[in-house]
């Protein structure tokens, strides 16, 4: 017997994953766990008895409501499935991922479409945050075809806007959750940092790196990867997130000066092997990191002084672009904006099929934010910004 469970698999950005609502899931945690492993193939090393796509940026499932929410469209959780082990971890947001939400939204009939844009306002559950996109909606109608182009991803497609400027202090509550610009974490001067995520800066020459090494380099040095390892779950304590050995944050990163014209150059790791590309929450927060003065990114980023700033990130895929609009108060850094431009597309839709000794579709959940409020803590009614 299989339970079949309707399903939207979306390339959004340079990750990619299925779309599924709330409803068609089980609202008990330990047996939507269950579900997700079985559904994504996990664990396994090349996830062959699932449709996850044997890494972690094809491990992804975004799960989605409509919210109730005052202002709000739509609710997202962001699950992020481990392809070698039974590890599902609610603990991060993921932006790429986020680019998928609103068509899907629209599609599912969530949100109105308008002509010829659609703003779409979505909270998102892990990090209690809002984050606003904008969608190229001619005619009212979804579409997907467009000649926006990021690095990482072939060809065009539509552009989707997102704005993240009120995610400061995502899972932490501050944006400094250390109250510091800079410290001293297993001998490395680094910066704990949350924005859209927390995040750990890692200047490159500080364990050996350029920072302009490729994946494939970095990858197999198993001493830089523990090192990180060591500095991350120590921050994690630091900025009072606990115990962050099995979770995906904080994310530490690398940063150096840049050399292809950009403002920084990095490598972001998810957190085990180093990202492709960049992530866009990662971008986030290095971004803010980069016009913060006294941080590990901003003495070594290249500036242009310009209001709005436009911070370029060199990634080992090339380049990924946030458009920063912020200044200084007597609380500290305000952004403005925080955005940048993402694609998606969808790929297929129909239903994942999964044996029904692992669920047998009885017991579904009311919500996303109901599977939220157990696996993510419950937040106020306004997201934090």
């Amino acid at each position: 017997m299989i339970t079949r469970i309707p399903a939207y698999l979306y390339r959004g950005g340079t990750s990619k994953g299925p779309l599924i609502l709330a409803a068609d899931l089980p609202a008990d945690i330990a047996t939507l766990d269950r579900v997700l492993l079985a559904a994504m193939g996990s664990p396994h090393k090349r996830q062959i008895d699932g449709i996850g796509g044997a890494e972690t940026l094809t491990s992804k499932i975004a799960v989605v409501s409509k919210s109730a929410r005052r202002g709000v469209d739509v609710d997202y959780l962001f699950v992020q499935v481990n392809p070698e082990s039974a590890v599902v971890d609610y603990s991060s947001n993921c932006g790429n991922m986020l680019s998928a939400v609103g068509p899907f939204a629209l599609e599912m009939g969530l949100v109105s479409a308008n002509d010829p844009h659609t703003r779409v306002s979505i909270y998102n559950i892990n990090t209690h945050s809002i984050i606003e996109v904008i969608l190229h909606t001619p005619g009212g109608e979804v579409t997907y075809d467009g000649d926006a182009a990021i690095d990482g991803v072939p060809g065009t497609a539509a552009p989707v806007k997102q704005n993240f400027a009120r995610t400061i202090g995502s899972k932490s509550g501050k944006l400094l959750p250390t109250g510091r610009v800079s410290e001293t974490i297993d001998g490395v001067e680094v910066t704990c940092i949350d924005v859209a995520v927390p995040m750990v800066i890692v200047p490159a020459a500080s364990v050996g790196k350029t920072g302009h090494e490729s994946k494939a380099e970095l990858d197999p040095d198993a001493a830089l990867i523990a090192r990180l390892e060591r500095i991350r779950v120590e921050a994690g304590k630091r900025m009072g997130l606990g115990d962050c050995s099995r979770l995906v944050v904080p994310k530490p990163v690398l940063v150096a000066a840049p050399r292809r014209g950009g403002t920084i150059a990095s490598r972001d790791f998810v957190p085990f092997n180093c990202h492709a590309t960049y992530s866009v929450t990662g971008s986030m927060a290095l971004s803010a990191a980069c016009v913060l003065p006294g941080t590990a990114a901003n003495r070594l980023a290249v500036l242009r002084g310009t209001t709005p700033e436009m911070v370029r990130i060199e990634h080992p895929g090339g380049v990924i672009e946030v458009e920063v609009r912020s200044r200084m108060s007597a609380q500290g850094l305000v952004l403005d904006e925080a955005s940048l431009l993402r694609t998606c597309r969808k790929l297929f839709e129909g239903q994942v099929c999964i044996p029904a000794r692992v669920w047998d579709g009885s017991g579904k959940a009311s919500s996303a934010a109901a599977i939220g409020e157990v696996v993510c803590g419950s937040a106020d009614q306004d997201a934090r910004g």
